[in-house]
């Protein structure tokens, strides 16, 4: 029985059905506490590995930590501690080891390694050290492991639905999670599970359960889905863990605003489509629209991308060098695709083949040196459009090789070819037509950028004349993320991602117009229901433009008629 399920609810949920329980082979383990609250848990686990390996007898340790950032700079600083203590011979060799959902299916199996041999017969003893997110608590058992360290967190997903943000955020783990973390501990031999927490926070501080996702998460594919049942009364609906009523009513204002249901609640043509799409409804609304703009193959593969089990992550040669050390990501560390510039989709074999042929010459031209902070034109485009292009034209050269050597994680890669695959097939199956525009046509990234409007048009913010972005109708103080790709600051972006972290932050973005908003989104667009801000005031004279160029065409089509009648006469 899983040591994170609440048997007890499950049983009252299933009008107390018979329990069964297979217990597992665990050895004891010892568990301890610290004396006092740590300041900085992660400085707080460094030292404790370090005190392990100097005084503990030999065996494997796993630490917890929350994310791919915070683990590879942990590595880093175990890695610069154990070399310098080992330099002072006072201790033996340590083999550390990340492990996260984004690494290659070849990084992770690095974790069954073998721990690395003392450096001298009956020397200082060595071992193996695993830095990992909350996916080694009960994915997989790692042979060898004794000693387990818990800092007490994790990263989870929230939603508010009053902003519309789901954001990941480091918060304390349950009493549940505590005690598998510390079982991971006792499955070879006994253990010791060092929890960097006080007993008493242990006892009184931390949850019984995990706070159930439905309770934090948006859910808008759950309604829609329901929707799709034919269960209106959604309400009363026997959830298991019932959700907010607001997190209930803003999945319907969204659903309605995508024209997924209408007014009465109930399922439009749209809507019936929509649900048929293993999305997002707002993905699943980007991708009906874009055959309008022509742009169907393009917005399948950013689809893709966006929704690949992965997370598109995608790894691309440093603008500035050649260093395979040296990597800029085009998808941020928890996996969206970087639309920021939309130059990076190109799905035109003539101009990919070239782009992919060519290298970026050191020296001279575009690998010239330049001032700090400016980057060479075109190169960033140029590796994202080879991966674009292997994505939409299904060839031989996905490969391993062949995305090592163009800085591609082959595992993204194929997760988003999968995703992409199964989403043209339901394309296929309502016809709705993969087409894509001329390369040539100056329309075609305008196209682009229409279609994701049509589907993101509530994460839209506005550039306020005090430097800051403002969220439309929310009203949220935000900046563009460290990792985005765009060169200026535009006045209007569409966001994908709402980060929040010591700062509010939107990533996965992308330039779009005041005026595309009114047009592909008029209802939710209404003025009239818009709160008081620079960009309310910006598209009303959006909107007065328009209609003063409506009435200048009246005008001008009146002369034109009144003048073929005068010539009649």
């Amino acid at each position: 029985m899983s040591a994170t399920l609440d048997a007890g609810k499950f049983q009252k949920y299933f009008n107390d059905a018979p329990l069964l329980s297979v217990p597992g082979r665990n050895f004891p383990v010892e568990i301890f506490y610290t004396s006092e609250a740590e300041r900085d848990y992660l400085d707080a686990a460094i030292r404790t590995v370090m005190q392990i390996h100097l005084c503990e007898p030999e065996g494997d340790i796993l630490l917890f930590l929350t994310g791919e950032e915070e683990i590879e700079d942990a590595c880093r600083k175990i890695r610069a501690e154990c070399d310098k203590q080992i330099r002072q011979v006072k201790c033996g060799p340590m083999l550390v080891i990340p492990l996260y959902s984004t690494l290659p299916p070849a990084a992770q199996q690095r974790i069954f390694a073998v721990a690395p041999q003392p450096n001298k017969p009956n020397g200082l003893p060595s071992r193996k050290v695993v830095v990992s997110t909350n996916i080694a608590e009960t994915s997989l058992t790692i042979d060898g492991i004794v000693y387990v360290i818990d800092p007490g967190f994790s990263k989870q997903k929230v939603y508010n639905p009053r902003i519309r943000v789901e954001s990941l955020l480091v918060n304390p783990i349950s009493k549940a999670s505590a005690q598998q973390r510390a079982g991971r501990a006792g499955r070879t031999r006994p253990g010791k599970a060092f929890r960097l927490y006080t007993e008493k926070a242990f006892l009184k501080e931390l949850q019984e359960q995990t706070y159930p996702e439905i309770l934090r998460s948006n859910l808008g594919s759950v309604v829609l889905q329901l929707k799709k049942l034919g269960i209106d009364d959604l309400v009363h609906f026997d959830f298991m863990d019932p959700p907010a009523p607001e997190t209930l009513m803003r999945a319907l204002e969204l659903l309605n605003y995508l024209e997924a249901l209408d007014d009465g609640g109930n399922l439009t043509s749209v809507g019936k489509v929509m649900a048929e799409f293993p999305l997002d409804p707002q993905l699943a609304k980007m991708l009906m629209a874009s055959p309008r703009f022509r742009c169907s193959n393009e917005i399948l593969s950013i689809t893709s991308m966006l929704s690949g089990k992965s997370g598109g992550v995608v790894l691309l040669k440093d603008a500035w060098g050649g260093d395979r050390g040296n990597i800029r990501p085009i998808c941020n560390a928890n996996g969206s695709l970087c639309c920021d510039s939309l130059r990076s989709i190109s799905h035109s074999a003539k101009h990919i083949c070239k782009a992919k042929q060519r290298e970026e010459p050191s020296g001279r031209g575009e690998g010239a040196v330049r001032a700090p902070g400016q980057r060479p034109p075109n190169v960033t485009q140029r590796r994202t459009e080879t991966y674009l292009y292997a994505l939409t034209h299904r060839t031989d050269e996905k490969e391993p090789s062949w995305c090592y050597n163009n800085f591609l994680n082959e595992r993204s890669l194929k997760s988003a070819d999968s995703v992409r695959m199964q989403l043209k097939r339901i394309m296929e199956r309502f016809d709705l037509n993969l087409v894509s525009n001329n390369f040539e046509d100056k329309l075609y990234y305008v196209n682009t950028r229409k279609a994701l409007t049509s589907g993101f048009f509530m994460q839209v913010a506005h550039l306020e004349p005090t430097g800051h972005y403002l969220t439309v109708k929310d009203n949220q103080i935000v900046k563009l993320h460290p990792s985005s790709c765009l060169d200026h600051r535009p006045e209007w972006v569409l966001y994908n991602e709402f980060v929040l972290t010591t700062k509010n932050y939107i990533r996965t973005c992308t330039e779009v117009k005041a005026e595309w908003l009114i047009e592909l989104a008029p209802t939710y667009y209404d003025l009239r229901n818009f709160p008081n801000c620079e960009g309310k005031r910006m598209l009303e004279k959006v909107v007065r433009q328009k209609a003063k160029g409506g009435d200048e065409r009246e005008k001008s089509g009146s002369g034109r008629r009144n003048g073929k009648e005068k010539k009649r006469k």
